[in-house]
C-alpha cells in the first residue's frame, strides 16, 4: 500500500518519498489584525513562527537575535492552509508595522487559545519569546522538529536534531530547497527588510507554511506506522519544548563574587598539589590533567609500571580508573609511589572543578541577564532523558565529592529563594511497576524502605535488622543495597557489581561475593528474573524496546553474533523502558505545570537535573509553590501504573544549602 501525502508519498517501506513538485504559493503581508483573524477564521490547525532582530546595544553580537534578552519579535507569520500564509510585521524600521499593542492582545488570545492548535517547527524558541512577553504558550501545541526526532529515517534509526532543520525537512520531503537567512538578509538585520518586499515576505511565510506540511507529513507517517509516537509528540514532547523555552528565557541565577574566590582557591591549591607531584617526578610536564605523553612514558617507561588498562587505540591508559588501579597495585608492591596517585587523583579533581564549573561556567555568563542560560535538549538520548549544554548544568558534583561548593554558584536573588522537587527513587519504582513483584510492589504501596527491602534479600537478614541504622554491618549493607538496587533492573553482571562497588561506594567485594549478591537478588525478587528474561526475549522478537506510553527505540544488534553487542543491546531492552517511562513520566509533569503558569507568573522554572525540577520563586510563596510542584508531578501518570509517586521538596537561598521539606 502507498499512503498519499502532502510533498509525496508513503513507501511500503515506511520511508517518505517526494514526488511532488513545487507548490505554488500565495504569501502576503497583512498590518492589521482584523486582517489576520479574517486569514485565520474557523481554522483549527495554526502554524506560526517568529523572526527576530537585536536590540539597538546588541546590533553587533553575534547571534544576539536568537536571545530575547538581547532581542525582540520583528515579525510574526501564519500558515493555516498549505501553500499560504500571512505575515505580521510587527518591529521593522521600514515600512508599516501593525500596531504592537493590538498585536500583544492577539499574540496573547492566540497562544493561550484551548481550540487552535498552535504549530511551530522549534517550538522552544517561539515559547522563548513569548514569554518574555509574560505569555505562557499553552495546549493543544505541536513541535515539527520534535515530530521529526520521533520520526525514522531507516528501518532502525531515528531523525537526530542536526537532520531536522525546517530547511533540511523541507529540501528532503517536499522537494523545495528554501533560501537561506544570510541570502536573504544580505549582511542585514531582520527589522532592516522592507516587509512590503517579496522576498522577506516569502521568507517569513515559508518557516510558517512549510511547518504546517510538516506536521501533516509527521502525522501521515506517524498514523500508518508508528500511532504512539504521535501521541507522545502531541501531549509530550511539544509541551516539553514549552517548558524549556520558559526555562531557558529565566535563566540560572549566579554568585559571581562566589565563584571568583573560588577560582583563586582553586589555582592555590592546583599549585600546592603541582609543586608536591614535581617533588617526587621532577620536572615531568603533567600539563592541566596528569594526561600528558609525557607523563604517561615516566609511568610505564621510565617507573616500569605495569599495564594495567589501555585505550580503545590500544595505547596505555591513564584515566581515572587507571590512577586507582595503579595507586592498588603500588599499594603491594610500590609503596612509596602510592602517594603520587592520590596527588594525581587531587590535582585532576581541582582542575576539574576550575575547568568546568568554574571558568567553564563563566564563560557563558549572559552579558544581559548575569545568569547562565543553559541549552536543555529533551530528545537526544535514546531514552528520552534530557542533556544540557552551553555549560552542562546537569553535571554538578554533589555535596559528598565538592570540595569547594560548586552548587552554592546557584544563588537566588535577594527576596527569593530556590525550591526544588526531587522524584524519589523514580526509576525503581517504575522498575517495581514492570517487575510486578510482590515484594516490590508492597514495600512501596507500604511506604516502605527498598534499600532496606534489598538489603534483607541479599543478606539473608530480617527487615527489622536492615532498616536499623544500629545493627551490625548497616552502613556497608545499606551502600551495597543501594548500588545494587540502581543496576539490578538493567542486568548486572558480577564483575560490573565489583567494578561499581569499588569506584562508587568504596566497598571491595570479590568476585564471588559479588555473584552471591546477585543469585540472592534473583531469589528474593522472583518476578525480576520473570522480567528480565521476558523482556530480553520480546525485544529480541521485534528488535526493539519502548516505554508504557510507546517511545520506542530500535535495537539492531539484540541477536547479534558479538556478544560485546548482543549483550549491550540486552541491557538496553531493560535500561529503556524504565529510564524513558522515568523521563515520560517528569514531562508529562511539565505540561501540567505550563498549563497553571499564567495565575502563578512568580514561579520561575530554571533547572532540570535528573529526576529533579529547579525553580526560583518569591520566599512568601514557599507553601504555595510547593503545594503545587507536588500536585504536577505525583498524579498517576497512566492507568496502568498504579504504584505511589513521591515527589520530595527542598528549599535553601543557593542551590548548595537546599534542604529538606516536610511532608
Amino acid at each position: 500500500m502507498i499512503l498519499q501525502i502532502a510533498g509525496g508519498v508513503i513507501s511500503p517501506s515506511g520511508r517518505i518519498e517526494v514526488i511532488s513538485m513545487a507548490m505554488k504559493t500565495e504569501y502576503r503581508v497583512v498590518t492589521t489584525i482584523e486582517e489576520a483573524l479574517d486569514y485565520i477564521g474557523d481554522a483549527k490547525e495554526v502554524a506560526f513562527d517568529y523572526e527576530t532582530a537585536p536590540n539597538d546595544e546588541y546590533r553587533d553580537e553575534d547571534k544576539a537575535a536568537l536571545d530575547p534578552a538581547k532581542s525582540h519579535i520583528v515579525t510574526m507569520s501564519i500558515s493555516v492552509k498549505e501553500g499560504t500564509g500571512i505575515m505580521i510585521p510587527v518591529a521593522h524600521k521600514v515600512g508599516k508595522n501593525v500596531d504592537y499593542e493590538a498585536f500583544v492582545t492577539f499574540l496573547r488570545a492566540f497562544l493561550m487559545r484551548p481550540s487552535w492548535i498552535k504549530i511551530a517547527h522549534n517550538l522552544q524558541f517561539e515559547a522563548m519569546f513569548s514569554y518574555a512577553l509574560g505569555i505562557v504558550v499553552q495546549e493543544p501545541v505541536y513541535d515539527t522538529i520534535a515530530a521529526s526526532q520521533m520520526s525514522q529515517k531507516s528501518a532502525t534509526e531515528f531523525r537526530s536534531l542536526s537532520e531536522s532543520g525546517l530547511k533540511t525537512l523541507a529540501a528532503e520531503l517536499c522537494d523545495e530547497p528554501l533560501p537561506g537567512f544570510t541570502a536573504v538578509t544580505d549582511g542585514r538585520h531582520f527589522d532592516e527588510l522592507d516587509p512590503e518586499d517579496s522576498e522577506t515576505i516569502r521568507y517569513s511565510c515559508a518557516d510558517a507554511d512549510f511547518a504546517l506540511r510538516l506536521y501533516h507529513i509527521f502525522n501521515a507517517w506517524f498514523d500508518k506506522f508508528l500511532s504512539k509516537h504521535r501521541w507522545i509528540v502531541e501531549h509530550i514532547e511539544s509541551p516539553t519544548a514549552v517548558y524549556l523555552g520558559i526555562m531557558k528565557y529565566n535563566g540560572v541565577p549566579i554568585d559571581l563574587e562566589l565563584m571568583f574566590r573560588r577560582k583563586e582557591e582553586a589555582e592555590a591549591e592546583m599549585e600546592r598539589i603541582r609543586q608536591e607531584i614535581a617533588f617526587i617526578i621532577g620536572d615531568v610536564n603533567i600539563g592541566s590533567n596528569c594526561s600528558t605523553n609525557a607523563f604517561k612514558n615516566y609511568l610505564y617507561k621510565d617507573l616500569g609500571l605495569p599495564v594495567l588498562k589501555v585505550t580503545e587505540s590500544n595505547r596505555e591508559a591513564a584515566d581515572d580508573s587507571t590512577m586507582i588501579m595503579l595507586k592498588e597495585w603500588c599499594d603491594e608492591n610500590r609503596p612509596e609511589l602510592s602517594g603520587l596517585f592520590t596527588l594525581v587523583q587531587e590535582y585532576r579533581k581541582w582542575g576539574k572543578i576550575k575547568s568546568t564549573y568554574i571558568d567553564g561556567y563563566l564563560k557563558y555568563k549572559n552579558a544581559a541577564t548575569g545568569r547562565l542560560h543553559p541549552n536543555f535538549f529533551a530528545l537526544s538520548t535514546d531514552t528520552g532523558r534530557f542533556s544540557c549544554n552551553s555549560p552542562n548544568c546537569q553535571n554538578m558534583p554533589r555535596k559528598t565529592n565538592d570540595p569547594i561548593g560548586v552548587r552554592n554558584f546557584i544563588k537566588a536573588p535577594k527576596g527569593h529563594t530556590i525550591v526544588s522537587c526531587d522524584y524519589s527513587q523514580i526509576e525503581l519504582r517504575v522498575g517495581a511497576h514492570y517487575c510486578q513483584d510482590e515484594i516490590m510492589l508492597d514495600t512501596y504501596r507500604s511506604g516502605g524502605d527498598i534499600h532496606a527491602a534489598t538489603t534483607s534479600v541479599i543478606f539473608n537478614i530480617p527487615y527489622e535488622q536492615a532498616v536499623d541504622k544500629h545493627a551490625e554491618n548497616y552502613k556497608e549493607r545499606r551502600t551495597i543495597a543501594k548500588n545494587v538496587n540502581f543496576g539490578t533492573f538493567y542486568g548486572l553482571f558480577p564483575r560490573g557489581l565489583q567494578k561499581t562497588l569499588r569506584f562508587k561506594a568504596g566497598v571491595e567485594k570479590t568476585v564471588e561475593e559479588c555473584e552471591e549478591i546477585i543469585s540472592n537478588l534473583k531469589a528474593g525478587y522472583p518476578g525480576l528474573t520473570t522480567w528480565q528474561d521476558e523482556t530480553k526475549a520480546g525485544a529480541a522478537r521485534r528488535k526493539y524496546s519502548e516505554t508504557s506510553l510507546g517511545r520506542r527505540r530500535y535495537l539492531p544488534n539484540i541477536d547479534s553474533q558479538d556478544w560485546g553487542k548482543k549483550s549491550f543491546a540486552e541491557r538496553c531492552s531493560m535500561n529503556t523502558p524504565i529510564q524513558g517511562t522515568a523521563a515520560d513520566i517528569l514531562k508529562l509533569a511539565l505540561g501540567r505545570i505550563i498549563a497553571g503558569l499564567p495565575e502563578r507568573p512568580w514561579l520561575k522554572p530554571i533547572l532540570q537535573i535528573h529526576d529533579e525540577l529547579t525553580f526560583i520563586i518569591p520566599e512568601d510563596k514557599l507553601d504555595e509553590a510547593v503545594s503545587y510542584i507536588k500536585e504536577c508531578m505525583e498524579p498517576q501518570p497512566f492507568p496502568e501504573f498504579d504504584l505511589p509517586l513521591v515527589a520530595e521538596a527542598s528549599a535553601g537561598s543557593t542551590f548548595g544549602k537546599l534542604e529538606e521539606l516536610e511532608g
